[in-house]
């Protein structure tokens, strides 16, 4: 295995990733100068569409959360794959996959969301073991999709953490040609293959009324060395969307470039 002995660059970890949405995703970032996975809770189709086409140009990622969608139909994701292509970014349902490997592989490929069929990547919770990873993969990994592993999260009173994190990276190991990486608070790993993608971030530090912590993009890019900051209120909820996303873009990408400018 390949360890990061100091900060390497997106184009640089292309060659590590083994996945192939990992190395796309890699491209995307080097190509658009972006560090940013953008993700828009709303309710209504259009209004995820219309931020989606208005927020594109400045991410590498958008996140999604198409349960909460009044009016899904599987038509939509046929307009957000137009979308996504239009801007050059990738697309990432927020799933958080926790049943056993059987139902959860049925869960991304049946049903009225049919999620393997359009989305590169998802997540899991490891709680139910190893065979929530392979009954993914199963489907997955013959449509070139990747995996995240939810190793922490930005809510207080987490248990994901310390043992259960490290578990987390174990199976990341066990599985890299289908996990491309962790929903963390920072690098768990210095392998270059997997990207660190931290939620929580806004331009200053705070909580919300349920408990979620914000983050700094700095203090996730360059204290914590994570890859990718997502970011949902901070822009979808702004006075000028687009503006804050052209903010967000250049501050998580200017604080990789100082991370960069630490190497020997």
């Amino acid at each position: 295995m390949i360890l990061e002995q100091q900060p390497m660059t997106y184009e640089e970890r292309i060659e590590y990733a083994v996945n192939p949405t990992a190395k796309r995703l890699f491209e995307i970032m080097e190509e658009k100068k972006s560090n940013l996975c953008f993700t828009p809770d709303v309710t209504k189709v259009a209004d995820l569409l219309k931020f989606a086409d208005e927020i594109g140009p400045y991410i590498c990622l958008l996140k999604t959360h198409v349960d909460l969608l009044e009016d899904f139909s599987y038509e939509f994701t046929k307009d957000l794959l137009s979308i996504a292509k239009k801007h050059n970014f990738m697309i990432f349902e927020d799933r958080k996959f926790a049943d056993i490997g059987a139902i959860s592989g049925k869960q991304y490929q049946y049903g009225i969301y049919k999620i393997s069929d359009w989305s590169d990547i998802t997540n899991a919770h490891i709680v139910p073991g190893p065979g929530i990873i392979e009954g993914l993969k199963q489907v997955g990994l013959p449509k070139g999709r990747g995996l995240l592993l939810l190793a922490e999260m930005s809510s207080s009173g987490t248990m994901a953490k310390g043992e259960y994190t490290q578990t987390a990276v174990a199976y990341a190991k066990e599985h890299k040609d289908f996990v491309i990486g962790f929903i963390s608070m920072g690098k768990l790993t210095d392998d270059p293959a997997f990207i660190h993608m931290t939620p929580g971030v806004k331009k200053q530090k705070g909580t919300d009324a349920l408990g979620q912590q914000y983050k700094t993009v700095e203090s996730v890019i360059l204290e914590n060395g994570s890859d990718i900051i997502i970011v949902g209120r901070g822009i979808y909820a702004a006075e000028d969307p687009k503006k804050e996303a052209a903010d967000y873009q250049s501050l998580g990408y200017n604080a990789y470039l100082k991370r960069l400018a630490s190497r020997d």
